[in-house]
């Protein structure tokens, strides 16, 4: 299904990443590119921003877009213009990679603070709940659209101290069988991916003991993701694949 990462063309084709700034999200954006995308860049760093834009330019790919957005505070407003913005300047959108995640800190239940949860909550559930609603306008004008949320293997089994997290990831599950259900037999396909251990800051955060030289690299796990936005994936809906 996923062999080589050079077998998949994504010309044309239209794809906003958030959290495109670090991590899996940064390696997404490069790749899409790198197949032929034009990739839409948001985050809530201007500067890391400009380091993927940069990358992707200096690589020879399609110019990208830049939209700086903290999804912790952004409003229906907000997500509305965005998907303005994109039929003005694109006409349509193509993909959609719902990556961005809050962690939190890692603590047993009995001390799981209100306030972090609110925030994991919001970022890893409300705002993609918020965004991906707002741009399906934007979503049903491509031929073939591509939803794709992010997991994680304690959003498919809780896990002890993970809290706030592990259940903001069962709830991407859930969010995706439902529209997945929703829009079946659309142009319109929602999946998930959990991407499993990767050598990526959140991690570190995570698994501080870890020695990151033993996991994948964000790079490694690029197949799976190729696959989901390319069209060799239009009759795959409901489905959360694992990377690796």
């Amino acid at each position: 299904m996923h062999n080589d990462v050079k077998n998949y063309d994504l010309s044309g084709k239209v794809i906003l990443v958030t959290g495109a700034g670090d991590g899996i999200g940064k390696q997404a954006a490069l790749t899409f590119a790198a197949a032929g995308a034009t990739v839409i860049l948001l985050g809530r760093t201007v500067s890391k921003l400009e380091h993927t834009y940069d990358e992707i330019i200096a690589a020879g790919g399609p110019e990208p877009a830049i939209v700086p957005l903290d999804m912790k505070g952004a409003t229906k407003t907000h997500y509305q213009g965005l998907c303005a913005t994109i039929e003005e300047q694109f006409g349509r959108l193509d993909g959609l990679l719902q990556n961005a995640s809050l962690l939190g800190v890692l603590s047993p239940f009995e001390h799981i603070d209100h306030d972090s949860w609110n925030d994991i909550m919001q970022v890893n559930v409300t705002a993609q709940f918020m965004m991906t609603q707002a741009l399906m306008p934007a979503l049903k004008k491509a031929p073939h659209a591509s939803i794709v949320f992010t997991s994680s293997g304690v959003g498919r089994k809780g896990r002890a101290f993970w809290g706030p997290y592990a259940v903001s990831k069962f709830a991407t599950e859930g969010l995706a069988q439902v529209m997945a259900d929703e829009y079946e037999g659309s142009n319109v396909r929602v999946n998930v991916i959990n991407p499993g251990a990767t050598r990526t800051t959140m991690r570190s955060k995570a698994y501080p003991g870890e020695d990151p030289m033993k996991l994948k690299t964000p790079a490694d796990l690029m197949p799976t993701y190729l696959y989901l936005m390319s069209d060799d994936s239009i009759a795959i809906t409901g489905q959360s694949l694992d990377a690796q």
